[in-house]
Protein backbone atom coordinates (compact mmCIF):
# COMPACT_ATOMS: atom_id res chain seq x y z
CA UNK A 1 0.00 0.00 0.00
CA UNK A 2 1.46 3.27 -1.25
CA UNK A 3 1.74 6.44 1.41
CA UNK A 4 1.07 9.78 0.09
CA UNK A 5 3.67 11.83 2.36
CA UNK A 6 2.99 15.54 2.92
CA UNK A 7 4.73 18.01 0.65
CA UNK A 8 8.14 18.80 2.10
CA UNK A 9 8.59 21.78 4.29
CA UNK A 10 11.76 24.09 3.44
CA UNK A 11 14.64 23.47 5.67
CA UNK A 12 17.13 25.64 6.92
CA UNK A 13 20.97 25.30 7.54
CA UNK A 14 22.61 27.85 9.92
CA UNK A 15 25.48 27.66 11.92
CA UNK A 16 25.71 29.64 14.45
CA UNK A 17 28.96 31.06 15.18
CA UNK A 18 28.47 35.08 16.04
CA UNK A 19 31.05 37.19 14.93
CA UNK A 20 30.88 40.89 15.10
CA UNK A 21 32.59 43.34 12.41
CA UNK A 22 31.97 47.10 13.70
CA UNK A 23 34.31 50.17 13.36
CA UNK A 24 35.14 51.99 16.64
CA UNK A 25 33.51 55.24 15.42
CA UNK A 26 30.14 53.69 15.43
CA UNK A 27 29.64 51.87 11.97
CA UNK A 28 29.34 48.60 11.59
CA UNK A 29 27.55 45.29 10.47
CA UNK A 30 26.70 42.29 13.00
CA UNK A 31 26.11 39.12 11.21
CA UNK A 32 24.96 35.70 13.04
CA UNK A 33 27.11 33.55 11.35
CA UNK A 34 30.57 33.91 9.56
CA UNK A 35 29.74 30.81 8.18
CA UNK A 36 26.74 28.83 6.81
CA UNK A 37 26.72 25.29 4.79
CA UNK A 38 23.44 24.75 2.95
CA UNK A 39 21.80 22.02 1.53
CA UNK A 40 21.16 22.66 -2.35
CA UNK A 41 17.87 23.47 -2.51
CA UNK A 42 17.34 24.37 0.37
CA UNK A 43 16.31 27.71 1.60
CA UNK A 44 19.05 29.85 4.05
CA UNK A 45 18.39 32.96 6.19
CA UNK A 46 21.13 35.07 6.96
CA UNK A 47 20.57 37.03 10.16
CA UNK A 48 22.00 40.28 10.35
CA UNK A 49 21.70 44.14 12.09
CA UNK A 50 24.03 47.24 11.35
CA UNK A 51 24.58 50.27 12.87
CA UNK A 52 25.85 53.66 11.88
CA UNK A 53 26.03 57.35 13.67
CA UNK A 54 23.35 59.65 14.52
CA UNK A 55 22.93 62.21 11.93
CA UNK A 56 22.75 60.20 9.23
CA UNK A 57 19.53 58.92 7.05
CA UNK A 58 19.45 55.34 4.95
CA UNK A 59 18.73 55.63 1.58
CA UNK A 60 20.01 52.10 0.41
CA UNK A 61 20.32 48.89 1.46
CA UNK A 62 20.92 45.80 -0.47
CA UNK A 63 23.81 42.46 -0.34
CA UNK A 64 26.13 42.19 -2.27
CA UNK A 65 29.26 39.38 -2.95
CA UNK A 66 31.89 42.17 -4.51
CA UNK A 67 33.88 44.20 -2.06
CA UNK A 68 33.89 47.40 -3.74
CA UNK A 69 32.45 51.00 -3.57
CA UNK A 70 30.51 50.14 -7.16
CA UNK A 71 29.37 46.50 -5.54
CA UNK A 72 26.31 45.75 -7.38
CA UNK A 73 23.19 44.65 -5.88
CA UNK A 74 22.15 41.28 -5.54
CA UNK A 75 18.28 41.57 -5.88
CA UNK A 76 19.02 43.20 -9.69
CA UNK A 77 21.05 40.16 -10.63
CA UNK A 78 19.59 37.86 -13.22
CA UNK A 79 20.90 34.94 -11.11
CA UNK A 80 19.39 36.30 -7.78
CA UNK A 81 16.40 38.27 -8.35
CA UNK A 82 13.67 35.63 -8.29
CA UNK A 83 15.47 33.81 -5.37
CA UNK A 84 16.92 36.55 -3.13
CA UNK A 85 14.40 38.79 -0.12
CA UNK A 86 15.95 41.57 1.81
CA UNK A 87 13.71 40.72 5.52
CA UNK A 88 14.97 43.78 7.06
CA UNK A 89 14.19 47.47 7.04
CA UNK A 90 16.11 51.18 6.76
CA UNK A 91 16.63 51.24 10.54
CA UNK A 92 19.01 48.58 11.96
CA UNK A 93 17.99 44.81 10.40
CA UNK A 94 19.41 43.62 7.57
CA UNK A 95 18.46 39.96 7.53
CA UNK A 96 17.99 38.37 4.02
CA UNK A 97 16.42 35.26 2.63
CA UNK A 98 17.53 33.19 -0.52
CA UNK A 99 15.68 30.49 -1.66
CA UNK A 100 16.51 27.46 -3.95
CA UNK A 101 20.06 27.52 -3.33
CA UNK A 102 22.25 26.33 -6.06
CA UNK A 103 26.12 25.11 -5.98
CA UNK A 104 27.32 27.76 -7.86
CA UNK A 105 26.07 30.55 -4.90
CA UNK A 106 28.67 29.06 -2.63
CA UNK A 107 30.50 32.63 -2.31
CA UNK A 108 31.24 35.37 0.58
CA UNK A 109 28.05 37.92 0.67
CA UNK A 110 28.51 40.94 2.03
CA UNK A 111 26.04 43.61 3.54
CA UNK A 112 26.11 47.41 2.11
CA UNK A 113 24.04 50.63 3.09
CA UNK A 114 24.20 54.17 1.97
CA UNK A 115 23.38 57.22 3.83
CA UNK A 116 22.16 60.71 2.68
CA UNK A 117 25.65 62.19 3.00
CA UNK A 118 28.95 60.94 0.23
CA UNK A 119 31.03 59.73 2.88
CA UNK A 120 28.53 57.40 4.35
CA UNK A 121 28.87 54.14 3.08
CA UNK A 122 29.67 50.95 4.25
CA UNK A 123 29.97 47.46 3.60
CA UNK A 124 30.33 44.31 6.28
CA UNK A 125 33.38 42.92 5.72
CA UNK A 126 34.50 40.52 5.94
CA UNK A 127 30.93 39.03 5.50
CA UNK A 128 29.22 35.74 5.07
CA UNK A 129 30.44 32.24 3.45
CA UNK A 130 27.80 29.95 2.18
CA UNK A 131 28.87 26.61 1.60
CA UNK A 132 26.19 24.59 -0.57
CA UNK A 133 26.87 20.96 -0.99
CA UNK A 134 24.67 18.42 -1.52
CA UNK A 135 23.66 14.36 0.23
CA UNK A 136 25.56 11.66 -0.92
CA UNK A 137 25.72 7.54 0.37
CA UNK A 138 28.52 6.55 1.74
CA UNK A 139 29.29 2.62 2.08
CA UNK A 140 32.10 0.23 3.11
CA UNK A 141 32.46 -1.22 -0.77
CA UNK A 142 29.69 -1.53 -3.67
CA UNK A 143 29.77 -5.56 -3.19
CA UNK A 144 29.23 -7.40 0.07
CA UNK A 145 28.59 -11.08 0.15
CA UNK A 146 25.29 -12.21 0.68
CA UNK A 147 24.87 -12.58 5.06
CA UNK A 148 27.22 -10.40 5.52
CA UNK A 149 26.47 -6.84 7.56
CA UNK A 150 26.69 -3.61 5.42
CA UNK A 151 26.22 0.16 6.78
CA UNK A 152 25.06 3.14 4.40
CA UNK A 153 25.18 6.73 6.07
CA UNK A 154 23.78 9.58 4.57
CA UNK A 155 26.51 12.02 4.05
CA UNK A 156 26.96 16.03 3.19
CA UNK A 157 29.61 18.84 4.37
CA UNK A 158 27.10 20.34 6.29
CA UNK A 159 26.61 19.17 9.70
CA UNK A 160 24.35 17.03 9.71
CA UNK A 161 22.74 15.54 13.27
CA UNK A 162 21.76 12.62 15.21
CA UNK A 163 18.62 14.20 15.50
CA UNK A 164 18.06 15.20 12.57
CA UNK A 165 15.03 12.82 10.58
CA UNK A 166 16.44 10.85 7.63
CA UNK A 167 14.42 9.29 4.69
CA UNK A 168 16.17 6.27 2.99
CA UNK A 169 14.94 5.16 -0.89
CA UNK A 170 16.06 1.76 -2.36
CA UNK A 171 15.48 1.88 -6.09
CA UNK A 172 11.44 3.09 -5.44
CA UNK A 173 10.40 2.16 -2.36
CA UNK A 174 10.40 4.06 0.84
CA UNK A 175 12.16 2.23 3.70
CA UNK A 176 10.87 1.88 7.41
CA UNK A 177 14.30 3.96 8.45
CA UNK A 178 14.92 7.53 9.45
CA UNK A 179 18.63 7.20 10.98
CA UNK A 180 21.34 8.78 9.45
CA UNK A 181 22.87 5.28 9.32
CA UNK A 182 20.95 2.05 7.49
CA UNK A 183 22.09 -0.61 8.91
CA UNK A 184 21.79 -4.08 7.16
CA UNK A 185 22.88 -6.91 9.65
CA UNK A 186 22.13 -9.73 7.47
CA UNK A 187 22.66 -8.86 3.59
CA UNK A 188 19.92 -10.59 1.48
CA UNK A 189 19.96 -10.54 -2.32
CA UNK A 190 16.82 -8.96 -1.98
CA UNK A 191 18.23 -5.82 -0.91
CA UNK A 192 20.49 -4.99 -3.77
CA UNK A 193 19.76 -2.05 -5.90
CA UNK A 194 20.10 2.17 -5.76
CA UNK A 195 19.80 3.67 -2.05
CA UNK A 196 19.44 7.52 -1.83
CA UNK A 197 18.88 9.40 1.18
CA UNK A 198 17.24 12.77 2.10
CA UNK A 199 16.12 14.82 4.95
CA UNK A 200 12.66 15.48 6.02
CA UNK A 201 11.25 18.96 5.62
CA UNK A 202 13.83 19.28 2.61
CA UNK A 203 13.56 18.73 -1.21
CA UNK A 204 17.34 17.58 -2.16
CA UNK A 205 17.62 13.34 -2.52
CA UNK A 206 21.20 12.12 -2.38
CA UNK A 207 22.55 10.79 -5.69
CA UNK A 208 22.18 6.71 -5.66
CA UNK A 209 24.50 4.54 -4.80
CA UNK A 210 24.70 1.31 -5.90
CA UNK A 211 25.10 -1.58 -3.68
CA UNK A 212 25.65 -5.19 -5.44
CA UNK A 213 25.04 -8.30 -3.25
CA UNK A 214 26.85 -11.39 -4.37
CA UNK A 215 26.44 -14.96 -3.81
CA UNK A 216 27.15 -18.39 -5.17
CA UNK A 217 25.16 -20.15 -7.58
CA UNK A 218 22.11 -21.89 -6.30
CA UNK A 219 21.63 -25.52 -7.12
CA UNK A 220 20.45 -25.56 -10.91
CA UNK A 221 17.62 -26.78 -12.58
CA UNK A 222 17.30 -27.89 -15.75
CA UNK A 223 14.03 -27.66 -18.00
CA UNK A 224 13.48 -29.82 -21.65
CA UNK A 225 11.98 -28.07 -24.40
CA UNK A 226 9.92 -29.81 -26.37
CA UNK A 227 8.93 -31.69 -23.06
CA UNK A 228 6.94 -34.03 -24.42
CA UNK A 229 8.06 -37.57 -26.13
CA UNK A 230 11.24 -37.08 -27.87
CA UNK A 231 11.64 -38.72 -31.32
CA UNK A 232 14.74 -39.05 -33.45
CA UNK A 233 15.36 -36.05 -36.02
CA UNK A 234 13.81 -34.02 -33.16
CA UNK A 235 15.82 -31.00 -32.37
CA UNK A 236 15.95 -30.63 -28.30
CA UNK A 237 16.77 -27.65 -26.03
CA UNK A 238 17.87 -28.11 -22.27
CA UNK A 239 17.98 -24.80 -20.13
CA UNK A 240 19.67 -24.90 -17.39
CA UNK A 241 18.82 -21.95 -14.95
CA UNK A 242 21.04 -20.89 -11.38
CA UNK A 243 20.62 -17.87 -9.43
CA UNK A 244 23.85 -16.25 -8.83
CA UNK A 245 25.83 -13.01 -8.56
CA UNK A 246 27.87 -12.50 -10.48
CA UNK A 247 26.34 -14.65 -13.23
CA UNK A 248 27.21 -18.36 -13.19
CA UNK A 249 29.58 -20.41 -15.60
CA UNK A 250 27.29 -23.52 -17.13
CA UNK A 251 29.03 -26.46 -17.91
CA UNK A 252 27.14 -29.77 -19.28
CA UNK A 253 27.42 -33.64 -18.88
CA UNK A 254 26.27 -36.53 -20.56
CA UNK A 255 27.03 -39.07 -17.37
CA UNK A 256 30.14 -37.69 -16.61
CA UNK A 257 31.31 -36.78 -20.01
CA UNK A 258 31.45 -33.10 -20.66
CA UNK A 259 29.41 -32.45 -23.72
CA UNK A 260 29.07 -28.03 -23.58
CA UNK A 261 28.68 -25.37 -22.04
CA UNK A 262 26.37 -22.49 -21.47
CA UNK A 263 22.86 -21.92 -19.97
CA UNK A 264 21.52 -23.56 -23.47
CA UNK A 265 22.42 -27.06 -24.42
CA UNK A 266 20.76 -27.38 -28.31
CA UNK A 267 20.94 -30.93 -29.63
CA UNK A 268 19.73 -31.07 -33.29
CA UNK A 269 18.48 -33.68 -34.91
CA UNK A 270 18.70 -36.07 -32.06
CA UNK A 271 19.48 -39.75 -32.23
CA UNK A 272 19.14 -42.98 -30.12
CA UNK A 273 22.19 -42.19 -29.27
CA UNK A 274 21.97 -39.13 -27.22
CA UNK A 275 19.70 -40.99 -24.98
CA UNK A 276 21.10 -40.94 -21.23
CA UNK A 277 21.12 -38.88 -18.13
CA UNK A 278 22.26 -35.29 -18.31
CA UNK A 279 23.04 -32.42 -15.75
CA UNK A 280 24.63 -29.16 -15.72
CA UNK A 281 26.76 -27.38 -13.02
CA UNK A 282 27.16 -23.91 -12.31
CA UNK A 283 29.49 -22.17 -10.67
CA UNK A 284 31.43 -18.35 -9.94
CA UNK A 285 34.09 -17.29 -7.84
CA UNK A 286 32.17 -17.85 -4.48
CA UNK A 287 31.08 -21.33 -5.08
CA UNK A 288 29.58 -24.46 -7.32
CA UNK A 289 26.24 -26.16 -7.63
CA UNK A 290 25.35 -29.50 -9.79
CA UNK A 291 22.00 -30.16 -10.98
CA UNK A 292 19.90 -33.28 -10.40
CA UNK A 293 20.38 -35.82 -13.94
CA UNK A 294 17.45 -35.91 -16.14
CA UNK A 295 16.87 -38.43 -18.61
CA UNK A 296 16.61 -37.92 -22.31
CA UNK A 297 14.72 -41.01 -23.93
CA UNK A 298 15.02 -40.49 -27.90
CA UNK A 299 11.78 -42.46 -29.19
CA UNK A 300 12.43 -44.25 -32.63
CA UNK A 301 10.52 -46.28 -35.20
CA UNK A 302 11.77 -50.48 -35.47
CA UNK A 303 14.39 -50.40 -37.44
CA UNK A 304 16.74 -53.42 -39.13
CA UNK A 305 13.64 -55.64 -39.33
CA UNK A 306 15.06 -59.05 -40.34
CA UNK A 307 12.67 -62.04 -41.18
CA UNK A 308 14.14 -65.13 -40.86
CA UNK A 309 13.43 -68.79 -40.78
CA UNK A 310 13.90 -70.88 -37.95
CA UNK A 311 15.49 -74.07 -39.89
CA UNK A 312 18.18 -73.85 -42.17
CA UNK A 313 17.39 -77.69 -43.24
CA UNK A 314 15.50 -78.34 -46.22
CA UNK A 315 11.14 -77.95 -46.01
CA UNK A 316 9.57 -80.72 -46.47
CA UNK A 317 5.71 -80.93 -47.26
CA UNK A 318 3.85 -81.76 -44.00
CA UNK A 319 6.99 -79.75 -42.11
CA UNK A 320 6.01 -77.56 -39.05
CA UNK A 321 7.87 -74.40 -40.04
CA UNK A 322 8.69 -70.76 -37.85
CA UNK A 323 9.37 -67.79 -39.06
CA UNK A 324 10.85 -65.06 -36.96
CA UNK A 325 11.05 -61.24 -36.96
CA UNK A 326 13.48 -59.35 -35.26
CA UNK A 327 14.37 -54.97 -34.75
CA UNK A 328 14.85 -52.80 -32.98
CA UNK A 329 12.78 -49.87 -31.51
CA UNK A 330 12.17 -47.51 -28.50
CA UNK A 331 9.53 -47.77 -27.57
CA UNK A 332 9.52 -51.86 -27.77
CA UNK A 333 7.25 -53.13 -31.35
CA UNK A 334 3.81 -53.83 -29.96
CA UNK A 335 2.77 -55.18 -33.13
CA UNK A 336 4.36 -58.29 -35.74
CA UNK A 337 2.39 -58.37 -38.32
CA UNK A 338 3.32 -61.19 -41.41
CA UNK A 339 2.16 -61.00 -45.26
CA UNK A 340 2.30 -63.22 -47.79
CA UNK A 341 3.85 -61.08 -51.01
CA UNK A 342 0.98 -62.12 -53.28
CA UNK A 343 -1.72 -60.94 -50.82
CA UNK A 344 -2.33 -58.04 -49.64
CA UNK A 345 -3.90 -59.14 -45.90
CA UNK A 346 -1.71 -60.12 -43.23
CA UNK A 347 -1.69 -63.88 -42.82
CA UNK A 348 -0.51 -64.18 -39.17
CA UNK A 349 0.86 -61.81 -36.06
CA UNK A 350 3.20 -61.88 -33.44
CA UNK A 351 7.08 -62.03 -33.31
CA UNK A 352 6.93 -65.91 -34.34
CA UNK A 353 5.06 -67.01 -37.20
CA UNK A 354 4.37 -70.77 -36.97
CA UNK A 355 2.71 -72.41 -39.68
CA UNK A 356 1.51 -76.41 -39.30
CA UNK A 357 1.70 -78.99 -42.06
CA UNK A 358 3.39 -77.53 -44.23
CA UNK A 359 2.51 -78.15 -47.88
CA UNK A 360 3.46 -76.68 -51.37
CA UNK A 361 0.39 -74.93 -52.04
CA UNK A 362 1.86 -72.48 -49.15
CA UNK A 363 5.12 -71.61 -50.94
CA UNK A 364 6.29 -68.24 -51.48
CA UNK A 365 7.88 -64.86 -50.04
CA UNK A 366 7.19 -64.14 -46.86
CA UNK A 367 7.59 -60.53 -44.71
CA UNK A 368 7.37 -58.99 -41.72
CA UNK A 369 6.60 -55.47 -40.49
CA UNK A 370 7.10 -53.98 -37.00
CA UNK A 371 4.98 -51.35 -35.61
CA UNK A 372 5.70 -49.15 -32.50
CA UNK A 373 3.94 -45.91 -30.90
CA UNK A 374 6.50 -43.94 -33.28
CA UNK A 375 6.54 -45.61 -36.88
CA UNK A 376 6.62 -48.86 -38.63
CA UNK A 377 8.94 -50.91 -40.98
CA UNK A 378 8.85 -53.97 -43.04
CA UNK A 379 11.50 -56.91 -43.50
CA UNK A 380 12.85 -58.40 -46.66
CA UNK A 381 10.97 -61.21 -48.01
CA UNK A 382 12.02 -64.55 -47.12
CA UNK A 383 10.95 -67.66 -49.76
CA UNK A 384 9.69 -70.82 -47.96
CA UNK A 385 10.00 -73.72 -50.76
CA UNK A 386 8.67 -77.17 -50.11
CA UNK A 387 10.57 -79.55 -51.51
CA UNK A 388 8.42 -82.96 -52.36
CA UNK A 389 8.16 -86.22 -50.69
CA UNK A 390 10.13 -88.89 -52.95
Amino acid sequence: MSVRMAPPLPVIFLLIVQGVYSADDGWGVTYSSSHICALKDSTVIINCTYKYPPGYKITEVFWTKVDSSEAPDLSKDSEYRERIKYLGHKQHDCSVRLTDVRETDSHEYYFKFITDRPEGKWTGAPGVTLDVTDLQVESEGERVMEGHSVTLTCKSRCSLTDTSTFIWFRNTQTLNNRNKKLILPSVRRENAGDYRCAVQGHSLTSPPRRLNVIYPPDKPVISISPSGVIVDGDSVTLNCSSESNPPATISWFKEETSVGSGNIYIISNIRSDHSGQYKCKAGNNYGERESEAVMLNVTYSPRNVVASISSSGVIVEGDSVNLTCSSESNPPVHIYSWFKETQTSSVGSGQMFSISNFNSSLSGWFYCVAQNEVGSQRSDAVSLTVKGVS
